[in-house]
């Protein structure tokens, strides 16, 4: 189901044809969302919209639905040079930042890869070594281990359901049938080359708003 006999074709993007990308990048807690979509926004000088960012308040305190709805719309209109998203909560916004995106992306990595890197990440967090995903929203050792909000305990149980739906999206609007979603599993070399395919078109000066 990967994409890795699409990775050579031209281009890695989409796009809107025009040079400008607004690309979502999906999966599950840990599989690396933030991290690609800050690498993305640095490739591309786009903007960086995290969602976590936006919805989570001091103390995790989930913002309004109905003010979440609307900053997120505002701020996906907002730039018309782009943006990378990460994040989904589609139960709060359904498709919006999918339909309004050229490329969406689905990070698809086994569970045995990323989940021990998001416990250790959770460790540092304890510690204090990694900042938390929003400001004001630190972690104990009850949320972690304890709560039923644990971020360890919804990863585990969120894996296949994150898959499923992902795949349903996959199946009918896959690059590999003429759509916007792109899957990239594997235990890491997908992904590195995608990304350097990335680099290789902003380089080429096929990205509207690279210097």
């Amino acid at each position: 189901m990967g994409d890795s006999n699409v990775l050579s074709l031209d281009p890695p993007l989409r796009g809107d044809g025009k040079g400008t990308y607004r690309v979502h990048i999906v999966g599950n807690s840990g599989s690396g969302k933030s991290t690609l979509a800050r690498e993305l926004s640095a490739i591309l000088n786009v903007r960086y919209i995290s969602l976590d960012t936006m919805f989570w308040r001091p103390g995790w305190k989930q913002s309004p639905a109905d003010e979440f709805r609307t900053s997120v719309r505002a701020a996906l209109d907002q730039d018309p040079r782009g943006w990378a998203v990460d994040g989904m909560f589609f139960g709060f916004l359904g498709n919006m930042v999918p339909d309004k995106a050229t490329d969406v992306i689905w990070l698809d990595p086994p569970l045995l890869l990323y989940f021990p890197r998001l416990c250790w990440r959770t460790f540092l967090r304890l510690l204090g070594f990694v900042p938390p995903c929003t400001t004001g929203c630190e972690e104990s050792l009850w949320d972690v281990f304890f709560s039923r909000e644990s971020i360890i305990w919804w990863t585990l149980g969120a894996h296949g359901r994150v898959r499923k739906r992902e795949a349903e999206r996959y199946r009918v609007d896959g690059v590999h049938v003429g759509g916007k979603c792109r899957r990239l599993g594997g235990w890491g070399g997908e992904l590195e080359a995608w990304k350097q395919a990335v680099r290789g078109m902003a380089q080429a000066g096929r990205v509207a708003n690279t210097p």
